[in-house]
């Protein structure tokens, strides 16, 4: 069955137990905003077609004077799941505006380019604030599921990396772009060349980590050590 990876995120959700089309919603928002965003209309159409497809079900039942509909995962929708999950992952993509700004930093301002920068420090200290909340939450009362925390901690890790990296190029980059007499036409400075070599030896060293996934040691020092 041809599904979008949207449709497995949210049959992994139903898997855990059965959800409100609000509650499903919000916890699509809090679980899967970094690795897979979505607009709000789609998560709430995406479990209409999972019941369609024989997926999932949907009921009614009373809440209050309303009434609410709550989705439960199939047998057909867990074997689905499962299958998917034994396939091989598409690679990550990446999306970021403040970065496809600086891309183009030459058709504007010194200005233009370092709010772009400012613009992802202050994105990596509002994560920061969010999860922090959830991870204290967690170390509280462990959560609304307790029983997973060890897949959410090593989860959580990746992106903490990804933050504390984006910001430290952040760093890097307001005072790169701060020596900058302007945006255009500056070429093979010499802080560039030292960038450019920075990035050639990082990524050979990448590009060469063994099977493990484990990455050369940088320097001679290291290989003594």
């Amino acid at each position: 069955m041809e599904l979008p990876t949207t449709s497995y995120a949210i049959l992994g959700m139903l898997s855990l137990r059965p959800w409100t089309a609000y509650e499903l919603t919000r916890q699509l928002r809090r679980s899967l905003d970094l690795c897979w965003p979505k607009a709000e209309s789609v998560l709430y159409d995406e479990p209409k077609r999972l019941v369609r497809l024989g997926l999932a079900t949907a009921r009614r039942e009373p809440a209050g004077r309303r009434t609410r509909t709550v989705y439960e995962i199939t047998g057909r929708g867990r074997a689905a799941l499962a299958d998917w999950m034994a396939t091989h992952p598409t690679p990550p993509r990446f999306e970021s505006e403040p970065m496809l700004r600086l891309l183009y930093a030459d058709q504007g301002s010194k200005q233009d380019a370092l709010r772009a920068v400012a613009a992802l420090r202050d994105w990596t200290t509002a994560q920061a604030t969010g999860f922090l909340d959830q991870a204290e939450g967690y170390l509280d009362d462990g959560g609304p599921f307790p029983e997973r925390l060890h897949i959410i901690a090593l989860f959580g890790t990746y992106y903490l990396d990804l933050l504390e990296a984006t910001r430290r190029w952040t760093e890097r980059a307001e005072a790169e772009i701060d020596g900058w007499p302007r945006t255009d036409g500056l070429g093979m400075t010499a802080p560039t060349r030292e960038l450019l070599e920075d990035l050639a030896a990082r990524l050979r060293r990448l590009a060469e980590a063994d099977g493990e996934g484990r990455v050369p040691a940088a320097g001679p020092a290291a290989a003594e050590a």
